[in-house]
């Protein structure tokens, strides 16, 4: 409340001698006097004391204020609102605290602000509103203000969340021309699936529900019903408040055909061209589809030349009595612009500079669309992201400049593993892994694989820099030990392997890159008993300790549009590695080719092929520490990992029953996907099922690629980017098995796509 004591008896006017201000704690005396109408000197009056209430209870620091006379002195004597000195809740599970507390203080509530009975009631409305959006409309707030002294008060809210309102149906009234359940399918809420619990498709959100509706028409205009309309949309709550009821009421209209495509406007000179950029065809159902895509296309074909501002809309003509349209698209370039400023968003541990360096656009150069688009599909394809956005912004007062702001969303980069274990024949062992792609928000990659068995012990380390020097040169650094025994008996043979080496990778053009390394390894066979064949008959040939200096060269195509959930584009790699010096003699080389195929919005057709082969360059035999292993992910599903065998391998097995894989000096896989989101994870691309086909073998010095060889297995699978990073089940079924083939049906792993 606020008074003014004259109001009682009025008091004649009188010139101020004085003021005085009583009742305050914590508020600075000179906020009260700057908020007076009146100074000392001046003449009082009712209206100015009115006046003077008004300010100070507009400061929303005082409970009371009362302006008073004594004499010729004014006395304004105010009641401060108590501080807030703690909020806390209880009985919250749905939220972490903080959560509440930063909405809280969205609207002026926190630890040391002024409080009132008003911004309770506020509160108690932001935390509904927060559980609302939560489709938990059942949810109470009750709060409780104790008082303290210094005139402080606790704030306490207690809730009762109840259950999340579910949606038990969606009905689209008027829909005769699609199936409800075609129509439901294009949706992102759904009235429940078993996978609810994981995508929460069925929690109501209004959001959602309205990108749903325009999905809708969005749809119908694609399918040439020019008129649709949504007539409205009726969200009903049960009175328990744990069901929701859809009703979407819509107008189909009649379906059109393209009678006529025009062009109008200014296309500097360049009709041909963009004329070649038009989807929309003459005697086909009207598209809207076809429409945005040719309009984005003209705007995109503008920007290439600076003009950030282009626009490109179309007019149509309806004649209803035969259900056709003629198109006109207009256009008007608007003003050429440069980029003034490049700015960027969400990146909380990526330094600028790891995604400054990607661009091709530049600031101060004029605006390039292509080059734009260029450098977001760049920043996508560094793998550290989980969105990547571009937007235009005009600069205030310059209509010849623009901004570009790049916001990003981050995902975890890292992957630690921990283990420990202890048996009788290996003592105490312990496994560390730690591989981070983005160090320190660096743009480095860092991996130390550690293991302390006593007979299998690894060091692994690894490097990478992706711009080792300023033009984009890549390094990569590789040392690695490894003592390998693969069996327990104390007498049994082992492997020791020693090395390092380092790679430069050197881009020619915007998606080529080439390779070129040098190495050093030492790897000593050491006798002891069931070593294998071809072990034995490597140390023969060579000796039981070999040098070797492997010089690398290599060349990659990258034209994916995403590293994580590719659509489209393809991946062209070719790898060789020849040791120029050193005991061992041999040259082997990779060849790899990688498609992806967008066959609906959803759906992605993906390809892969991988044929490696090594040849002897001394005399000697082919070095079995070179070759190539297959079988499991990656490779051919269905079969254990590295398991697949040669036919040699396999005439020895069947004369001696002595089995093991020891790989071969020539492999070829061939891999095929169709990937779709995963039934009831709705348009999730992190979460996606696919069924595939592998087929590949492994072949041994000299011979010939024979098709008999190859092994085979179709099967399904999940495919999801998790937090660690891609996971990936497969469950297969061979179709093409050899003798002594090790099967595994259920297989799963944490890496690439292939």
């Amino acid at each position: 409340m606020w008074s003014v004591a004259a109001l009682c008896f009025a008091l004649e006017p009188f010139v101020v001698k004085d003021i005085r201000v009583e009742g305050l704690q914590r508020v600075d005396a000179g906020t009260v006097f700057a908020s007076l109408p009146f100074r000392v000197g001046d003449s009082y009056s009712d209206e100015k004391a009115a006046s003077a209430i008004r300010a100070l209870f507009a400061l929303g620091l005082f409970n009371d204020v009362r302006v008073d006379a004594s004499g010729d002195v004014l006395i304004v004597v105010v009641q401060e609102r108590p501080n807030v000195a703690d909020v806390d809740f209880s009985g919250v599970r749905e939220f972490e605290k903080d959560v509440l507390k930063k909405a809280l203080k969205d609207i002026g509530i926190t630890e040391g602000r002024p409080f009132d009975k008003a911004l309770a009631d506020k509160a108690e409305q932001e935390l509904k509103r927060q559980y609302i959006n939560r489709s938990m409309y059942a949810t109470e707030v009750v709060t409780t203000v104790t008082p303290l002294e210094n005139n402080r008060v606790n704030l306490s809210f207690s809730v009762t969340e109840g259950g999340s309102a579910k949606i038990k149906s969606i009905d689209i009234v008027g829909a005769k021309v699609f199936s409800k359940s075609t129509l439901l399918d294009l949706f992102d809420l759904d009235a429940g699936t078993w996978l609810s619990w994981y995508t929460k498709s069925n929690r109501y959100v209004r959001s959602k529900l309205n990108a749903d509706v325009e999905t809708l028409r969005s749809y119908y205009l694609s399918k040439g019903y020019l008129e649709f309309k949504v007539d409205s949309t009726q969200v009903a709550i049960a009175p328990n408040k744990q069901e929701i009821v859809i009703t979407i009421n819509v107008t189909e209209g009649e379906r059109f055909v393209v009678s006529k495509v025009s062009m109008e406007g200014n296309y500097l000179e360049k009709q041909d061209e963009f004329k070649s950029l038009i989807k929309i065809r003459a005697g086909e159902p009207y598209n809207a589809d076809e429409v945005a895509q040719t309009t984005k296309a003209f705007t995109d074909y503008f920007a290439n030349f600076g003009f950030a501002f282009a626009a490109a809309q179309t007019k149509t003509t309806i004649d209803r009595k035969t259900n056709r349209v003629e198109i006109a698209i207009q256009a008007d370039p608007g003003r050429r612009a440069f980029v003034r400023r490049i700015n960027i968003a969400g990146n909380e541990r990526t330094r600028d500079e790891v995604i400054r360096r990607e661009f091709r656009q530049f600031e101060a150069a004029w605006y390039d669309g292509e080059k734009i688009r260029l450098s977001r599909n760049r920043v996508d394809r560094l793998g550290y992201f989980k969105d990547v956005g571009i937007e235009t912004v005009e600069v205030p007062g310059a209509p010849d400049q623009v901004d570009l702001l790049v916001t990003v969303v981050e995902k975890p980069t890292g992957n630690l593993s921990l283990g420990a274990g202890v048996s009788s024949a290996e003592g105490l062992g312990l496994q560390f892994g730690f591989n981070q792609d983005n160090v320190f928000g660096s743009g480095q990659s860092l991996g130390v694989q550690v293991n302390t068995g006593k007979y299998n012990r690894t060091l692994v380390f690894n490097n990478t820099n992706p711009y080792f020097t300023e033009d984009g040169v890549s390094r990569a650094v590789d040392v690695y030990q490894r003592n390998s025994k693969p069996y327990a008996d104390v007498d049994s043979y082992s492997i020791e392997s020693t090395g390092t080496s380092v790679r430069f990778g050197v881009p020619f053009t915007e998606s080529d890159t080439v390779f070129v390394g040098l190495g050093y390894e030492q790897t000593t066979v050491v006798e002891g008993t069931y070593l294998p064949t071809a072990y034995s008959d490597f140390a023969s040939d060579y000796g039981y300790t070999v040098r070797g200096f492997p010089l690398t060269l290599g060349w990659s195509r990258d034209t994916r549009d995403s590293a994580l959930i590719p659509s489209t584009g393809r991946v062209l790699r070719a790898n060789s590695e020849w040791s120029v010096a050193g005991d061992l003699g041999y040259a082997r080389a990779t060849l790899q080719y990688q498609q992806f195929y967008p066959l609906t919005k959803k759906t992605t057709f993906a390809f892969n092929s991988e044929f490696s082969s090594g040849v002897s360059t001394n005399g000697h035999t082919y070095p079995v520490m070179k070759n190539y292993y297959s079988g499991g992910l990656g490779s051919v599903r269905g079969f254990q990992q590295g398991s697949l065998t040669t036919a040699a391998q396999r005439e020895l097995i069947d004369s001696t029953g002595y089995s093991v894989a020891t790989g071969g000096a020539t492999k070829l896989v061939l891999n095929a996907e169709v990937l779709t989101p995963f039934p009831g994870g709705g348009n999730d691309r992190t979460l996606r099922m696919y069924g595939f086909f592998d087929a590949g073998g492994l072949y041994d010095p000299n011979a010939s690629i024979a098709l008999d060889d190859l092994r085979s297995s179709v099967g399904v699978g999940v495919s999801w980017v998790s937090p660690v990073g891609p996971l990936r089940l497969a469950w297969a079924k061979p179709l093409t098995t050899l003798y002594n083939d090790k099967l595994q049906t259920l297989q799963f792993q944490i890496g690439t796509s292939f």
